[in-house]
Parts: structure tokens; sequence; C-alpha cells
């Protein structure tokens, strides 16, 4: 097996992210955009995307690190929106463009059709929130468009199943679609139910931190593996289990909590960055089999489908958001929206690689494995043009039009305010739990050390009032700058003097990775005060 292609792919889609930190363009559209155009040099290799690896091994760890990141407690606040996104506006696409594509496309079936609307239903939402927190969109808008990419994806491969059989000739029936939406639905929440606890109890019993994260990283796995063996859904399993375990993290170990943001950090930027730079890349693949379709006439069709699709996106959105205000309990409890959220949330709607992949698992013929599947060049192509005009128009625009919509931003002052408030509650009950423990003689410290605690204590609870400070009259840098600046020049003195100490073999390199460890948890101690 020649790994130098999948070596390429991944290198060099982790310069052109990092890359993209530097420049205005969000890092996914310029991955689309040079896999694109590397798509076209001589030589290079094709990389197909087969849905048999990005489903099981590239969705579920990306579902896993975004539903731990997200706010089980916020997304049951928005649960409305997020349900009627994630659910409704999905199988509300599949039909409408699906009904579209079948008048427009002549001799298409329309079970064919529906294929192509289940396919290019979900939106992608990693795009979409990748920009978002650039441009400081409100946390409203932002955990809606999480909570919909979260289970979107659900609802349209369960869709795409039902259409796909009734496509190919197996006599899929209304029932038997509703019927099989239910099971995956229901099957992948009580799956992820099942697994939730055991999970979660392993990772606090469990005191070693490698085995820790190394469940950590074979939980998504397991969850998607276990709910699709018994014709549940995958993703949903992974999301319920994900943020059972999110909201629980305050339970495991710090040195847990510590390496897993870290591991899961690097897991999620390999796996966006290839993700978006394959979509680019799959080009060459799909214009090979457009046959009779090329020119003017796919041209025609792609320009269709992207309108009919952004389309259907507004014509969900603002009902969904402002019928439900025909109630008087919503009204009492929900403030009035403006017409500026739905606009955001429904110009975010941006397609994935999750579609290309469904789109690659079409089969190429029917039931009987004579006849091919109809149409299924045109349909990979149109999912790729509609992928590529909505990162490339949408993800280019969401940007500038967030600003000129003038969102007001998050209240830093308060926020302060508000974290500075907690740790004091929380200094408080530690300075109290303090006191008890050194009442018991087992405790028994010298004062100098009791001191050196409550020191630490008072530190980490005048950091945050420091930090609603003036900025230095000086240097214009904020208490937060200088303290890490100050606090990184000591450490980096002391750091040349062990490396000194070891090169004239006064202590040994055993000792002096011991004595920088010691050195890096006290500088990401002093970051993490003041971050």
């Amino acid at each position: 097996m020649d790994v130098m292609p999948l070596l390429l792919l991944v290198a060099g889609s982790a310069a052109i992210a990092a890359a993209a930190r530097r420049t205005p363009v969000p890092a996914p559209l310029l991955l689309v955009a040079v896999g694109l155009a590397v798509s076209s040099v001589p030589g290079v290799p094709d990389y197909t995307l087969d849905p048999h690896i990005v489903l099981p091994l590239l969705l579920p760890p990306l579902l896993h690190t975004a539903a731990t990141d997200s706010s089980y407690l916020d997304l049951r606040a928005q649960l409305r929106p997020v349900a009627l996104l994630s659910v409704g506006y999905v199988l509300f696409a599949t039909f409408v463009v699906g009904w579209a594509l079948y008048l427009i496309v002549p001799d298409l079936p329309l079970t064919a059709a529906l294929v192509f609307g289940a396919v290019v239903a979900p939106p992608d939402a990693v795009a979409a929130t990748a920009v978002a927190r650039r441009v400081g969109l409100p946390s409203r808008i932002t955990t809606i468009l999480q909570g919909e990419s979260l289970l979107n994806d659900a609802t349209a491969i369960t869709a795409y199943r039902v259409a796909l059989a009734a496509a190919v000739g197996e006599g899929a029936t209304w029932a038997g679609g509703i019927g099989e939406f239910l099971l995956a639905a229901v099957g992948g929440v009580v799956v992820g139910l099942v697994l939730m606890a055991p999970i979660h109890w392993l990772r606090t019993h469990v005191k070693e931190a490698l085995f820790q994260n190394t469940l950590s990283l074979l939980t998504p796995f397991v969850a998607y593996a276990v709910a699709e063996q018994v014709h549940a859904s995958g993703v949903i399993a992974v999301v319920v289990v994900a943020l059972y375990l999110g909201h629980r993290a305050w339970e495991v170990d710090f040195a847990t909590r510590l390496q897993e943001e870290a591991v899961w950090k690097m897991v999620a930027f390999v796996l966006e960055s290839a993700v978006f730079a394959l979509i680019g890349l799959q080009l060459p693949v799909v214009l090979r089999g457009l046959g009779e379709y090329e020119g003017v006439l796919a041209a025609w069709y792609a320009v269709a489908v992207f309108l009919v699709v952004v389309a259907a996106r507004f014509a969900w959105v603002y009902p969904a958001t402002f019928l439900p205000r025909l109630s008087a309990r919503i009204r009492e409890r929900e403030a009035s929206p403006t017409w500026k959220g739905p606009f955001v949330v429904a110009w975010a709607g941006m397609r994935g690689v999750v579609s290309l992949a469904i789109a690659f698992s079409i089969p190429l013929t029917l039931h009987d494995g004579e006849e091919p599947f109809p149409h299924r060049n045109l349909i990979l192509f149109l999912t790729f043009t509609t992928v590529i005009g909505t990162l490339v128009v949408q993800g280019l625009t969401l940007p500038p039009l967030i600003r000129l919509l003038k969102f007001p931003g998050r209240d830093t002052h308060a926020d302060t305010l508000a974290e500075a408030n907690a740790q004091a509650q929380a200094s408080r009950a530690a300075e109290r739990r303090l006191d008890e423990l050194l009442t018991d003689e087992r405790n028994a410290l010298p004062a100098p050390l009791a001191d050196r605690l409550r020191t630490v204590l008072e530190r980490r609870r005048n950091a945050v009032w420091e930090r609603l400070g003036q900025a230095n009259p000086v240097t214009g840098e904020s208490v937060d700058d200088t303290y890490r600046r100050l606090s990184r020049e000591m450490i980096s003195a002391e750091r040349e003097v062990f490396v000194k100490l070891r090169d004239a073999r006064y202590i040994d390199d055993e000792m002096l990775r011991t004595l920088l460890r010691r050195l890096d948890l006290e500088e990401a101690a002093a970051f993490r005060e003041t971050a």
C-alpha cells in the first residue's frame, strides 16, 4: 500500500490550515481552493473519497470533539430551533431540492431525485462555526449552528437510506421509511444512554491518564459501531455519549483533561484540514464520470440546484423562527427575535464532506444488478458543485455579512466581572476547606507551606479582578500581558541555568527533563491564570 499520497495529504492540508490563520480567509475555504488547484496539476494522484472510510472513521471523531466542546445546557435551552433545523429542515430540503431536480432534469426518476435531495440536505456547520468564532457571532446563533451540525447528519443519512431503497427497487414504503427513521433516532439515543454511564465510570476509575486518553480516542468509534450494528444511528449515539462526557468532564482527573484537550485539538485540526482539502481534490474524479452532461447544460443544472438549495433554507428558517411565536407561552418565555439572526442562520447553510461521502456511496446499479443507477454521475457532479458553491459563495460572504449586520459583541467587562465573582466564591470555599483540614493533626504543615497555599489561592482570586484594571501606561500592555511576560522571562532564566548545569554534567538528562517539566507546568499555570 502506497502511504505517500496520504502523508502528502495530511502534511499539506495541515500546513495550509496553519498558513490560513495568518490570512483573512477562513481555513476551510483556503483548503478547498488549494485542493481544487492541486487537483489539476499533472501527476497528482487521485484522492477518491471512500464513504466506507469517511462515515465510520472520520465522522465519529469530528462529531465527538464538536459535541464535547458544546454545552448541553445551552443546547437544551435552544432545543426547539435545533430540532427544527436538524430534523425538520433536512427533511424539508430533501423533498424540495429533490422535487426541483426532478422537474429540471429530463427522464430523472423522482426516487433518484430524492436521493440527491437527501445527499445535499445536511449543512456542514464546521466551516460556519469556524467563521462565527472569528467574527464573534452571538452565542445563541453559534449554539444553534453547532447543535444543528451535531444531529442533521443522522437525519440526512436515514432519509438517504429510505430514498435509496425506493430508488433501487427494494420496495420502500412511507410507513417503512417512518419506521426506519424512528428506529435510527430512538435507537441511537438508547445506545448512547446505555454506553455513556459505563464509559464515564471507566474514565473516573482508571487512574492512569494515558489509559484514560486511549479510552477517550476509542469512545466515538465504539459508540458509532455499536449503534450501526443494531441498525440505529451511529451519529446520534456518538453525540449523546459526547455531550454527557463533556458535561461531566469536571469529574475526571486534571491530567486527563489537560491531555485530552491537547490530543483532541490535534485530532480535530488534522481531520478537519484533510477533509476540506479532500473536497477540492475530488474535481478530477467527478469530472471524469460526467459524460453526456459536460458543458453548458451541466453548468445550468449546477446553478439552478445551488439557487434552490439556498432558497429552500431561507424558506424554512424564517417561518421556523417566527411561527412558533404565535404561542403566547413562547412569547412570554423568549425575547422577540429580529430578522438578522435568522438571516445569518439561513446564509450559514454550507455543505461539506458528509454530502460528498453519501453521494459516493450511491451504488452503481439498481437492485437487479444489471441496470445502472439513473444519472448517478450527474448526482455526483451536482453534489460536488453544491458543496463547492456554498463553501465559496456563502463562506466568503458570511464574515462581511456578519460585520455589516453589526451584531452586538460579548460584553467582556460583564464576563470578567462574572468570572471574578465566581472565583471569589470558589476561593472562599477553598479557604474554609483548608482551615478545616489544617485543624486535623494528620494534615499538619509547616507555617511557610500553609502560607504558600493561601498565597497561591489569593493570587488566583486577585488575578481576575486585576483584569478589570487599567493597562500599563508605559508599555500599553494589560495586566495579564505584563504578568505573563515577566513570568515567562523568569522561567526562561531558570531553564537556561538547568541546561547549562546539564551541559556541565552537574545533572543528568533525566533530572533535566524532570526540572523542565516542572517549569513547563509553572508556565502553563501562569498562562492559564490570566488567559
